[in-house]
């Protein structure tokens, strides 16, 4: 069937989206915003989107030659997923990209942050290209830009090619740093014509974290401390590799940066000196990666805490990683500490969260609206960055479906208008930032959760594949009109 045949059957699209008042894409206010919120307006030109991942929504993970990825195999192993699913069709996007495009089109969104998966492109992780691969990207980019959207693409979210898995040990070796350079060359070369923002890796400490030291994430791997921040530094040198990569394959302007969830440190109380320490504690518990990739070093104390167990590299592996870059991404949610001064040799303490700190639908999503401002901020102040995208911010919700077939997400609505009035008072101060990706577009495949935990601004139907606009979009959708928190 045909994908007009399949939006036809399955999608009620414009009757959901009337139900909560989505119409067609609005205009953009040129002004930034009406007079009653210009107090609440971002900076004229900013960029509003959503962001998707290809593992989280494509499915079609067996068709037109795309090979094995290590989230495959993990989500087949018994035990891993909490809901025993996995993403072998999850939204089906492979095939229903061009309505997805359309829900898009009717928020109003600007921009897209999509990742292309690398299996798709090099089955095998590199070697021949595989051009049906690369043919959806194509396709997909096309479609956003005759819809006025502009394309963000990310090139490793995460779906490494199970073939440098079992060759390499993945990232457990510098050769996946280098095979991931040429993966990067070649999609620069070939997308760059359309595609002028690319972020490297999504997350560096989340895939190696989550998926070699604590073995939730796929490769499920739980290596000792030593073998753990050896990753950490072959995943950071494989981001310095891929913007040099795309530097010399890229059209003239092809912009690249990262797309990092920042560990935020927040002042306990707003006081000098707890903004100082805030600062302190920001550089030093980042210090794997994004002090790495901006300042060239490793910390002192990053060092010192590793002792032994420090990665092995070379002053030539330094100057890699921090190859220069045009922007940074920050994955905002929340809050990682709350900092106090204090007289001691690191400057700062950590205050401990208590059992009472407020969270929403998943545990470990603590509410801190703030967050949004102090990440950027301390982004900018530390190390200098000129342009900032929150390349993701969303929360997960219970999203029940109401009795007139509405989902009526106020827990989301509030989240966002917190925290987007946050990203305000930090673009009213002068910080760069200079777009915003709300996670996510649709519902999709949350990784370790399965299905349990829905994000998206669209409710999807999982077996029938049905999107509806939940009341989050309609308060998005406002926020783009206005370009201001509403």
């Amino acid at each position: 069937m045909s994908s007009d045949g399949i939006s036809r059957r399955h999608f009620a699209t414009l009757a959901g989206a009337a139900a909560l008042g989505l119409s067609a894409a609005p205009a953009h206010p040129a002004d930034g915003g009406t007079r009653e919120n210009a107090s609440a307006s971002f900076p004229a030109g900013f960029r509003w989107g959503t962001a998707t991942s290809a593992y989280q929504i494509e499915g079609a993970v067996n068709e037109d030659g795309r090979g094995p990825a290590i989230w495959d195999r993990f989500a087949h192993t018994p035990g891993t997923i909490i809901d025993h699913s996995n993403a072998d069709v999850a939204c089906d996007h492979y095939r229903l990209y061009r309505d997805d495009v359309q829900l898009m089109k009717a928020l109003g969104s600007m921009a897209y942050r999509f990742s292309i998966a690398w299996p798709r492109v090099f089955p095998d992780g590199s070697g021949t290209p595989n051009p049906n691969g690369l043919g959806f990207y194509d396709r997909l980019i096309d479609e956003l830009l005759a819809n006025g959207i502009e394309p963000f693409a990310t090139l490793y979210h995460w779906d490494l090619p199970q073939t440098l898995q079992d060759r390499f040990g993945g990232w457990m070796s510098r050769d996946t740093a280098k095979v991931f350079a040429d993966y990067a060359a070649y999609v620069a070369e070939r997308l760059s014509d359309r595609v002028s923002h690319i972020f490297t890796i999504n997350e560096c400490s989340r895939l190696v974290h989550l998926g070699h030291g604590l073995g939730i994430d796929a490769p499920g791997l739980k290596l000792p401390q030593a073998e753990l921040n050896q990753v950490r530094h072959n995943v950071a040198l494989g981001h310095g590799l891929a913007v040099q990569a795309i530097r010399a394959r890229g059209r003239p302007g092809t912009k690249v940066g990262p797309a990092e969830n920042l560990v935020v440190c927040i002042p306990a109380i707003d006081t000098p000196a707890n903004v100082r320490a805030a600062e302190i504690a920001t550089r030093e518990l980042n210090g794997g990666y994004l002090t790495v990739m901006f300042e060239g070093r490793y910390t002192d104390g990053f060092l010192a805490e590793a002792g032994k167990d420090a990665p092995k590299y070379t002053a030539e592996d330094l100057r890699i990683i921090s190859s220069p870059i045009d922007f940074l991404g920050l994955n905002i949610y929340k809050p990682d500490h709350y900092v106090m001064a204090a007289d001691n040799e690191r400057g700062f303490a950590l205050a401990p969260f208590p059992a009472s700190f407020p969270h929403m639908d998943a545990d470990w999503l603590r509410v801190g609206p703030e967050a949004m401002y102090w990440a950027p901020r301390h982004a900018a102040k530390l190390w200098g960055v000129q342009s900032i995208y929150v390349t993701e911010n969303g929360t997960s919700s219970a999203d029940e479906v109401a009795a007139d077939g509405n989902v009526y997400d106020l827990d989301r609505v509030m989240y966002l208008r917190n925290y987007l009035q946050q990203l305000q008072r930090a673009t009213s101060q002068g910080v760069p930032v200079a777009g915003y990706f709300l996670w996510s577009l649709i519902d999709n495949f949350e990784w370790a959760d399965g299905y349990e935990k829905r994000f998206g601004l669209y409710r999807v139907d999982f077996k029938t594949q049905r999107r509806t606009p939940k009341l989050s979009a309609s308060f998005y959708r406002e926020v783009i009109k206005q370009n201001a928190v509403v």
